[in-house]
């Protein structure tokens, strides 16, 4: 690495290698998705033929198919059943390298093909009889959850535990004194709801997998084979690679963009960090900084439109709303969000006087265009599709097609029949273990729901505190929301605290979307919370940092997001489309003073704004940042004047050292 007048030259890293090999233990170590088996032989391609098979299904009846949602549900979970004991090991030291599965995983397969397919076949005699069933078919309903249980040991971890929790509440749960408890339930009225109704494991969790979670996956993989990636990371460089901070900020655009499609933010750090995160190491960002920015910066994507990790089609879903309400209310909280790390990154190269990297390391704009803009069609036809009005899932699967047309428009990106074939086996492969969550996360939702487990626990918080205090019941809310998220997928999390922490807003007077987001972000922003913080830890252990200041710095450059939601509860004049009572200029103002705000909070934090910041300005920044985020006349005009004063004085301070 060498400074010179034109920025950072860098030479390419010497143990590129070594890293991605690193990054992948690591991502073994925290998602069961990189722990797969591997099959030599036939067995290899018949997984393969499956894996079509499956895909072509859910492309077909998701679409223009017809089949019951029941029985979409059900062959859905066959699925991912009959994978999940194909390629996830029994135990993490199993020898993963295999001809044919073991004796046990067969019978886990012929229980869960006939568990299921018995219920497809008598399912509507059931309900048609007012859920009348036979004890074969109680017994039949245990094995079920017996077999669902142990996928999702192998494939969720510690999602598993938390299911079994909340398992054992139907029954233990009339011990509990107070709202805590309940009557009790027998195991007979357990097991119908959790397999034969439609409130447990054939819910609202595998409906999501089913439909939303299993085509997007799938065209974030037809993205990757097309050369998306690629296109991202050089873009981002042409924005703002040569800027102070380049390659940090290069990995905010190019993490943040991936992982709004991915929708994986673990995922994204182990793949996207491996080159980012040396990056900045090399430019000279500490290294648990440069973890840190990787971390956050993959885990916004979830909440960032126009994808958000597909999560929220899900939550259009769950409000029955156009996608493009949540999508416009959902730019706001991003924005601030990208911003606060953007301007994070940029104060730090400035307090550290480092330079963006040198004009020969970053490549031709034009160029780029020309060669892999085309590359972005498949985006532009899923925004401009479901602008028009189509469905999220019909647009998504047109998108599917349109990458590998626009692939086409150059022999470079062209995907062959096997770049095809390899989209369609990752995707499907990366879409078992989040529906196995989905399954398992129906076991919580119906526990929630027989138990009236969630309107107990909103009264119990409402009673607690003043129910006039929205802001505590927020504050709570946002534990709730981030500890039920702890570990999870971004998808499965938001179903999980929609369920349980979403009616507690809605019953102390919060609108329904403002509900959802505000628990939907914070479910996402687990990935950063120590001590949990997968996302952080993946990233500290790429850049060989400490963990645990590896997470709190994420904490800090993610704070903005910690905080918004706060600011939008009682008044959603913030988030675009909601406050109906709010003018377009009474709504950009709010956007305008918010990101002065979150500009004002950074430079509070990282002690700088155009030059080093005194203790007494940054707690002036500090001070007037919730003024500015706070949507009123008076509030801004103290922010403004405050700010304006700072600038000035700096501005002088930096004149006379000049001098």
């Amino acid at each position: 690495m060498s400074n010179g007048e034109n920025g950072i030259k860098l030479e390419p890293a010497a143990n590129q290698a070594e890293l991605d090999r690193k990054a992948q233990e690591l991502l073994e170590e925290k998602e069961a998705d990189s722990r797969m088996r591997t099959y030599v032989g036939p067995m290899d391609k018949v997984i393969a033929v499956l894996l079509i098979v499956w895909t072509v299904f859910q492309l077909y009846f998701t679409t223009i198919g017809v089949i019951s949602a029941i029985n979409l549900r059900a062959v859905h979970c066959i699925f991912l059943l009959m994978f999940t004991f194909l390629l996830f090991p029994t135990y993490k030291k199993e020898q993963r390298k295999r001809t044919l599965p073991p004796i046990w995983d067969i019978v886990l397969i012929v229980l869960s093909i006939g568990t299921f397919g018995y219920l497809i076949m008598n399912y509507t005699r059931i309900a048609q009889s007012g859920g009348r069933v036979s004890q074969m078919e109680i017994a039949i309903a245990a094995v079920a959850i017996v077999v669902v249980f142990e996928a999702a040991r192998r494939a969720s971890g510690n999602l598993a535990i938390l299911a079994a929790v909340f398992l054992a509440y139907n029954w233990f749960g009339e011990y509990l004194p107070g709202l805590l408890g309940h009557n009790g339930f027998t195991l007979k009225r357990v097991l119908i709801t959790q397999f034969w109704g439609t409130q447990g494991v054939l819910g609202t969790g595998i409906g999501v997998s089913a439909t939303y979670i299993f085509l997007f996956v799938v065209f974030g993989a037809f993205l990757k084979h097309s050369g998306f990636s690629k296109f991202i990371n050089d873009f981002s460089l042409t924005l703002v690679g040569q800027t102070s901070g380049g390659p940090a900020k290069v990995a905010v655009v190019a993490s943040g963009l991936m992982g709004m499609i991915n929708g994986s933010a673990i995922a994204n750090v182990a793949t996207t960090g491996t080159i980012t995160i040396p990056l900045m190491k090399r430019t000279g960002y500490k290294k648990e900084f440069a973890g840190a920015v990787e971390a956050v910066a993959s885990t916004g994507g979830q909440f960032c439109p126009p994808i958000m990790g597909a999560v929220g089609f899900v939550m259009a879903e769950f409000l029955s709303v156009s996608y493009t309400v949540v999508m416009l209310a959902a730019i706001v909280p991003a924005l601030l969000y990208y911003i606060g790390l953007l301007l994070a990154v940029h104060f730090e190269a400035k307090r550290l006087g480092l330079s963006g990297l040198s004009k020969e390391n970053i490549p031709d704009a034009m160029k780029v265009m020309k060669e892999q803009g085309h590359l972005a069609v498949p985006l532009v036809a899923l925004i401009g599709l479901m602008l028009a009005g189509y469905t999220p899932l019909y647009s998504a699967v047109i998108s599917i097609f349109a990458t590998v047309a626009a692939s086409w428009l150059r022999k470079e990106t062209r995907m062959t029949p096997d770049k095809i074939v390899a989209a369609i086996i990752e995707g499907s492969k990366s879409a078992i273990s989040v529906g196995v969550c989905c399954v398992i996360i129906g076991v919580i939702i119906g526990t929630v729901t027989l138990t009236s487990m969630g309107l107990n626990m909103g009264y119990i918080i409402l009673n607690v505190i003043d129910n006039d205090n929205i802001y505590v019941t927020g504050f709570l809310v946002m534990i709730m929301s981030t500890i039920l998220g702890m570990g999870v997928p971004g998808v499965a999390a938001y179903v999980i605290v929609q369920a349980v922490a979403v009616p507690v807003l809605i019953g102390a007077g919060v609108l329904p979307l403002v509900s959802h987001l505000f628990c939907l972000i914070y479910a996402c922003l687990s990935n950063i919370t120590p001590p949990v913080a997968m996302s952080a830890y993946v990233a500290s252990g790429i850049a060989g940092s400490d963990q645990t200041k590896t997470g709190l710095w994420a904490v800090r450059l993610g704070l903005i997001g910690f905080i918004i939601p706060f600011f939008f509860l009682d008044n959603p004049v913030l988030l675009i489309g909601v406050d109906k009572a709010a003018t377009g200029a009474q709504t950009a103002w709010a956007i305008a003073t918010a990101i002065l705000g979150t500009c004002s909070l950074v430079a509070a934090l990282e002690g700088w704004l155009i030059a080093k910041a005194s203790i007494v300005e940054r707690i002036v920044l500090l001070l007037v940042a919730p003024c500015l985020l706070y949507p009123g006349i008076m509030t801004d005009a103290i922010g403004i004047v405050a700010i304006a004063v700072i600038i000035a004085v700096q501005y002088m301070k930096r004149k006379k050292a000049v001098v």
